[in-house]
């Protein structure tokens, strides 16, 4: 009775964590067929286009899942869609590089978010009108060697990259003697690169050089001619709705752009220019006249974005504490399972090497591959291919689980292992079963065992939740990067971020390490001890 008690408790945990996982927000409905909405991807984080806020000021729209809001040139041309479609704008947060997958899978309606029409692109989505036109620039240090730079020649033996997946990466290729740098994953990460020093300079349009020449003296924005800068051609410069193929709001939303005059057009950027975030720090003058900060700029990021931060550290501990608890149960599971002795009924000896197959698959491919690959293919290839839209968060904690199970079924099954035999056989000769010797003698042993790698394992976690920002999961690595697309203090916002990480990582250590010792107990016994230890012991 007791051990099928224990079974059933164990059974109990582990689908009982997992089913409400996979059963929130995932339905084989997608959140895209919602006729009351039009939800728009975008990844707030490249002003002024788009860029995350704190409040609805300036006709910000509140994030899908997220207190913060969303505002910029996209969302304003999102909102003038969403009104002639009589439909309610739901502004979805992503990564760059899952705007087509999300699009494509129905977990949004269009990408409006400075996306080009390209040729490869359209491949696979279609787009609408063009609703702004970009000039190519460079931005550089305002001080450094390229300052004073008016033509591509100018740029020889420069180190410069751009934005991964963008047009403008490729058309580096028409300086001379440039030494192209690797493509990076977007603008907050090229302005860090530029004020290191690692680049000489970024490929942008021509609002992101007035954003970063505004919030910081140090960058600069190198505007070019006619003939002496980049040859583009339309499809490059021009920045288009992107939508599923055939979508039937293409003849609308094309409607509404011509509706919009190229005055418009300007005068709404220089609109959204003038409205986004500044710098946190404020700024007054000192007794000498020179500009100065009010604020210590750590203390300013603290105060201004302390939500965001404690939000993101509140999901970092979340998914990475039930990713690994969830991943022990099923390691357990798969680690009794793997170390039974194989029936010798024929037809259960079948589905027993069955499943141990099928759990060696799991084992190696999980092991074998990046997380950031698994999330991809989970999050977006569920609703792709069979049409199950999971919440972020909930992808997370399935992606984190899973992917910690097949760690810990080879943890556990070595710690099984690493006992010693003849305990197993102590425990046959008394009449034990194998489950009662696993339960009462064995796994007490193995649990204990395995803690110290237990707690090396969530340690991982939380730091391998930062790895769930490419499915846009607000973690504090996501959130630290949402900062930076508006404060542009890389340095003092992501050292707070790795401060808080080291934190949480000691803490854990700590706490685990409090555990073992009270699994251990006292230790009353020492071979030769004199009275003076037992006393030292007993205190």
């Amino acid at each position: 009775m007791r051990k099928k008690s224990f079974i059933f408790l164990l059974f109990t945990l582990v689908v009982g964590v997992i089913l409400p996982l996979t059963s929130l927000n995932g339905t084989h409905v997608s959140a895209a067929e919602n006729n009351d909405e039009f939800r728009v991807g975008l990844e707030a984080a490249y002003a002024p286009f788009n860029w995350t806020q704190k409040t609805a000021e300036n006709g910000g729209v509140q994030i899908s899942g997220e207190p913060d809001f969303a505002n910029g040139y996209d969302v304003q041309i999102a909102q003038k869609i969403a009104d002639a479609l009589d439909k309610k704008l739901v502004i979805v947060k992503s990564s760059w590089d899952g705007l087509v997958p999300s699009l494509t899978s129905k977990k949004i309606d269009a990408i409006i978010a400075g996306m080009s029409p390209t040729a490869e692109r359209e491949k696979e989505i279609d787009f609408s009108d063009s609703y702004w036109t970009s000039d190519l620039i460079v931005v550089v240090e305002a001080d450094g060697p390229y300052a004073s730079a008016t033509s591509l020649d100018d740029f020889a033996d420069a180190k410069i990259t751009a934005q991964l997946n963008t047009f403008h990466y490729s058309v580096i290729d028409q300086i001379s003697n440039v030494k192209k740098q690797t493509a990076m994953e977007d603008f907050n990460t090229m302005r860090v690169a530029l004020a290191s020093g690692v680049i000489d300079g970024y490929v942008a349009e021509r609002p992101e050089g007035v954003t970063v020449e505004a919030k910081d003296a140090q960058y600069k924005m190198i505007e070019f001619p006619d003939g002496a800068g980049f040859v583009t051609n339309p499809e490059d410069t021009q920045i288009s709705v992107g939508l599923r193929k055939n979508d039937p709001n293409l003849a609308t939303i094309n409607q509404v752009i011509a509706g919009i005059s190229e005055n418009d057009q300007k005068a709404l950027m220089d609109q959204m220019i003038a409205d986004q975030p500044g710098q946190e720090a404020e700024a007054t003058e000192d007794s000498t006249g020179q500009e100065t900060k009010n604020r210590n700029t750590f203390v300013a990021i603290l105060q201004d974005n302390w939500q965001m931060l404690l939000r993101g550290t509140g999901y970092t501990v979340l998914i990475a504490m039930v990713g690994t608890v969830v991943g022990l149960l099923i390691g357990l599971l798969i680690g009794v399972f793997r170390s039974a002795p194989t029936p010798d009924n024929g037809f259960r000896r079948f589905f027993h090497k069955l499943f141990e197959k099928i759990l060696i698959v799991y084992i190696e491919v999980f092991r074998g591959t990046p997380m950031m690959v698994q999330a991809m293919v989970i999050y977006y290839g569920l609703a792709q291919f069979a049409g199950i839209d999971l919440n972020r968060i909930i992808a997370a904690l399935i992606i984190v689980s899973i992917n910690t199970g097949a760690y810990m079924s080879e943890i556990v099954r070595g710690g099984i292992f690493s006992i010693d035999e003849g305990q197993f056989e102590g425990a046959e000769a008394i009449g034990m079963t194998h489950g009662q010797s696993m339960r009462k003698v064995i796994m007490p042993q193995v649990i204990r065992n395995i803690l110290p790698v237990t707690g090396n394992e969530f340690v991982i976690n939380i730091k391998d939740t930062s790895v769930l920002s490419v499915i846009s999961v607000s973690e504090l690595f996501f959130a630290g990067r949402t900062i930076t697309g508006f404060n542009l203090n890389f340095y003092e916002t992501f050292l707070i971020i790795s401060a808080i990480y080291l934190i949480l990582t000691l803490s854990i250590t700590q706490i685990l390490r409090l555990v073992e010792r009270k699994l251990d107990g006292q230790n009353n016994y020492i071979p030769y001890a004199n009275q003076d230890q037992v006393t030292h012991i007993k205190k």
